[in-house]
């Protein structure tokens, strides 16, 4: 645990992601099951924890990766047309059990 409480270097690009997207945090909510307040706390980098569940359950609503979301350092200001805001290439499931 960090020694002082001034927070992480850790950023959320919540906002970028969901303007990219043309998505409200609204829909994110009632896409993913998480209230308005909890996904605000996170999107204002107030957050102290986020569950693994809820995390996967953002990232597969905005098509991108853990590290599209959350970045160290808050010089990380890039523009929305680099490659960040591209949904991300998967390679399709194989859903062969």
């Amino acid at each position: 645990m960090p020694a002082d409480d001034e927070g992480s270097d850790i950023h959320c690009r919540l906002d970028e992601l969901l303007e990219a997207r043309g998505m409200t945090l609204t829909e994110l909510s009632k896409q993913v099951g998480v209230s308005l307040v909890n996904l605000s706390v996170l999107k204002n980098d107030r957050a102290r924890a986020i569950r693994f569940s809820t995390l996967t359950a953002i990232c597969d609503a905005l098509d991108c990766q853990v590290s599209d979301l959350l970045v160290t350092g808050r010089a990380s200001s890039r523009s929305a047309d680099q490659e960040l805001f591209k949904p991300a290439k998967r390679p399709p499931r194989n859903l062969d059990f």
